[in-house]
């Protein structure tokens, strides 16, 4: 097997990265989308991906193909016929792409079950993914745990000979020519608020956010998705009119344009957190019970604001007390940013 990997790997000529969510994981692995692009230029390359974070590939000129697959509806028994029918075709479809390498950069059993069902001869996976997906690979990377995702997905890029030394996170070519913002409100000079995550055990509250935003010296843009429409407007609510909500009035792109223009953002382990710290945006980021070191905004001139108890990091989706979020205080928060702003 040696043998034919090394001779696949000197000039493969299509490649598929099944890397389907979620929004921050995906947005880490632009810079292996980079790494890949620079080894092997001539290659086409493919990606697997949720619906609803298409757009952060589509106009990429790096990726030639993307498979967008409906992975919440399989979850529903009530779709159950829809979901065996489409997970059909889209196994018959990439079989028939006859891929040279195969890269799984989730790591679970789905992801597992489309790299192994392209039938390439070269299908790369971590060591330590979860649910029995790396049975499914005839590579196996030992990515690390208890490193930065960005470093983690690089060490598969290593493997197959990149240089990793610089890191580049590449957003499609098209977005400001495009996209505008939904609103003319926006003030040449503003700052995002983030106040979402997808865990209720990483949501600093709304009000305090709102509170936040009435001290500070600039307008802030609250964003978000249009499940989050309440929590972004009870931030504007207690900002005493410091804040504009734009929370479910954007797509992804529009989303990463107001990223794009913001002087700085203020937000919990999030999506928009890990678009910011790509696009180079400073970010205060509120941390509670995951840990900044894997999954912090990357990169320099972030700063991570935090409790220091002995439970956190604790990685718990549910918890009653709350203490490393709760007892972060408004004060705080704000006594940080003003001393990073005042010191630039």
């Amino acid at each position: 097997m040696r043998g034919i990997t090394i001779k696949i790997l000197r000039d493969p000529r299509k490649i598929l990265i099944v890397k389907p969510s979620s929004l921050g994981d995906i947005v880490h692995s632009l810079p292996f989308l980079n790494c890949i692009k620079e080894r092997y230029p001539k290659a086409e390359v493919h990606w697997v991906v949720a619906n609803g974070l298409e757009d952060l590939l589509i106009g990429n000129p790096m990726v030639q193909k993307i498979w967008v697959i409906n992975k919440d509806i399989w979850k529903k028994l009530s779709q159950i016929t829809r979901s065996i029918r489409e997970i059909r075709v889209l196994l018959r479809e990439l079989r028939r792409e006859r891929y040279d390498i195969v890269i799984d950069l989730q790591g679970l059993l789905r992801s597992g079950i489309i790299t192994r069902a392209t039938g390439s001869r070269v299908r790369i996976g971590f060591k330590e993914a979860r649910e029995g997906s790396r049975f499914f690979y005839t590579l196996k990377i030992a990515g690390g745990k208890n490193i930065h995702a960005v470093d983690r997905y690089l060490r598969v890029a290593a493997s197959l000979g990149c240089d990793i030394k610089e890191v580049c996170f590449p957003f499609p070519l098209s977005f400001t020519a495009e996209v505008r913002t939904p609103d003319s409100q926006l003030n040449e000079d503003y700052a995002v608020v983030a106040p979402g995550a997808r865990w209720k055990t990483k949501r600093w509250s709304s009000k305090k956010f709102g509170e936040l935003a009435s001290h500070l010296p600039i307008k802030t843009v609250v964003i978000g998705g249009r499940g989050e429409k309440g929590t972004a407007n009870e931030v504007v609510e207690y900002s005493k009119g410091m804040s504009l909500s734009l929370a479910g009035k954007t797509d992804l792109k529009g989303l990463i344009e107001i990223i794009k223009g913001a002087r700085f953002m203020i937000s919990n382990d999030s999506g928009p957190m890990h678009i910011a710290a790509a696009l180079g945006i400073p970010v205060f980021a509120i941390f509670g019970p995951t840990d900044p070191a894997r999954t912090g905004p990357y990169g320099e001139g972030h700063t991570i604001i935090r409790k220091d108890i002995p439970c956190s990091p604790c990685f718990k989706k549910k918890c009653n007390e709350m203490k490393c979020m709760k007892d972060i205080s408004v004060e705080k928060v704000y006594g940080i940013i003003k001393k990073e702003l005042d010191s630039i």
